[in-house]
């Protein structure tokens, strides 16, 4: 029981640590994005810095996709977990009686982010790859601001890109406040660390949302 319990706290100290990670990753991807709105010239010297960079390829851009799979392999971990200690079941279970929405169904949110994180490196990664190294393309820092808009002139990515983050929302309303509460962080500050994480899980993905929908009613014109 003792190991179990240990590997149960070590599974979710490992899973906050590495959502910690993808939350400040977040925060620097739509600060990078946001200048895509307000100044396209910015937004293509960040970019085209972020896409040669060899620290950010080669060290930075493999510890991120780590992030990513220890997350969500911890998160579907300790779901089953949970699931399989639940050996004698409710004759009535009211869930909502006993917590949100989004706390009983962070996997569920998780399982579409994450399928959405595969719509994004489609749209934007895997590009980039095959734009530097298998059609060998020469640099050309002036690219990206198109390339960007043109993915949100289909109504229906956009449409995608929107649901997405409102449910990535759902996910950090009580993901990142209950990442400090699984590290055992509770003093003074307590309070106003959980109103802080609060906004920040509505003020990042409305934020994204904006700048989509920005770019779907603001195309290119030739």
């Amino acid at each position: 029981m003792s190991a179990l319990i240990s590997s149960s706290i070590a599974r979710k100290v490992v899973m906050a640590l590495s959502g910690l990670f993808l939350v400040l990753f977040l925060a620097q991807h739509f600060t990078i994005n946001l200048t895509s709105v307000i100044a396209p010239d910015t937004f293509n010297e960040w970019s085209h810095f972020m896409g040669y960079n060899p620290l950010v390829q080669y060290l930075l851009q493999p510890i991120l996709i780590a992030g990513i799979i220890v997350h969500f392999v911890m998160g579907i971990a300790l779901e089953i977990q949970n699931n399989r200690a639940r050996k004698i079941g409710y004759v009535k279970y009211n869930g909502s009686a006993n917590a949100p929405w989004t706390s009983r169904n962070m996997i569920i949110t998780g399982l579409v982010v994450l399928a959405f994180l595969g719509l994004h490196m489609y749209d934007f990664w895997v590009h980039e790859m095959a734009y530097k190294y298998v059609e060998g393309s020469p640099e050309d820092p002036t690219r990206y601001y198109a390339e960007t808009v043109e993915k949100f002139e289909p109504i229906w990515r956009t449409v995608i890109y929107v649901i997405a983050f409102i449910l990535l929302a759902m996910h950090l309303w009580h993901g990142f406040s209950s990442s400090f509460q699984s590290m055992g962080w509770n003093n003074k500050y307590s309070a106003g660390l959980q109103t802080f994480t609060k906004i920040y899980a509505v003020a990042i993905p409305a934020g994204f949302i904006f700048i989509a929908l920005y770019h779907h009613f603001n195309p290119i014109t030739h």
